[in-house]
């Protein structure tokens, strides 16, 4: 069992209508099974969070980030398989076609973007992952009020 948390960095993909991008994970995923979620993962060996930031964005959309924003929040779970993480997520924005990712298969099964009016459904399977999905994105969603966009 690890003495340190595991560090992740997550995007909060915008588009130009405000709306944040997500996809729900696979039923058969250990952690959070069957949720909604935003882009993210752990960083590997010597990786620095940004680095993470874009490789996760590439492996699970196909999408590449142009501009990373600013930093939504730094977030502190522990997983069902007992390992502590600490999270730091991202609004930024990226480059390809929006409107079709290439989804990481076997990891995510279907995706949409979301306005802040439809954030209620990331409350599907709560139970899983106590509401922490919905935290991110209320607070991604405010950082966006923040910077005008």
């Amino acid at each position: 069992m690890p003495t340190e948390p595991l560090r992740c960095a997550g995007a909060l993909i915008v588009d130009d209508d405000g709306r944040i991008f997500i996809q729900r994970r696979s039923p058969d995923r250990r952690l959070f099974p069957n949720t909604w979620d935003i882009v993210g993962g752990h960083l590997e060996l010597g990786e620095t969070l940004e680095e993470a930031l874009r490789r996760e964005v590439e492996e699970e959309t196909g999408w590449t980030v142009s501009v990373v924003l600013g930093t939504v929040g730094e977030y502190t779970y522990t997983g069902d398989d007992g390992i502590d993480r600490v999270e730091t997520d991202f609004l930024v924005r990226v480059d390809g076609d929006l409107s079709r990712p290439r989804l990481e298969a076997g990891k995510h099964t279907e995706c949409r973007w979301i306005t802040e009016s439809e954030i209620v459904v990331l409350d599907e399977h709560r139970d899983v992952n106590d509401g922490l999905i919905r935290r991110i994105a209320e607070d991604g969603f405010a950082a966006l009020r923040l910077l005008g966009l």
